[in-house]
């Protein structure tokens, strides 16, 4: 018979997205092939969605990274943690 949880128990989380990077490395190979001259129309659509997906996927990691990245700043003498903010906002 499995354990009981505890009640401050945290639970698994849902299945995992790829690392950033395999995605990265996917859609370089994905962009790689649709480079090419041979592939059927079919094909080349296929790619082309997968790439869009993997593209979103990588920009939700991203803003999601982004937003866990703060800065110090030392204020009075002290440090202090700041959300981080791009210049380009």
């Amino acid at each position: 018979m499995p354990p009981k949880p505890t009640p401050d128990a945290v639970p698994a989380p849902a299945a995992a997205p790829a690392a950033f990077e395999t995605q990265m490395k996917r859609l370089e190979t994905v962009v790689a092939q649709l480079e090419r001259t041979d592939l059927s129309l079919d094909d080349s659509v296929k790619l082309f969605e997968e790439g869009m997906g993997l593209v979103q996927e990588c920009r939700q990691q991203l803003e999601a990274a982004e937003g866990r990245i703060e800065i110090l700043v030392r204020r009075s003498g002290a440090m202090m943690a700041e959300p981080f903010t791009p210049k380009d906002e």
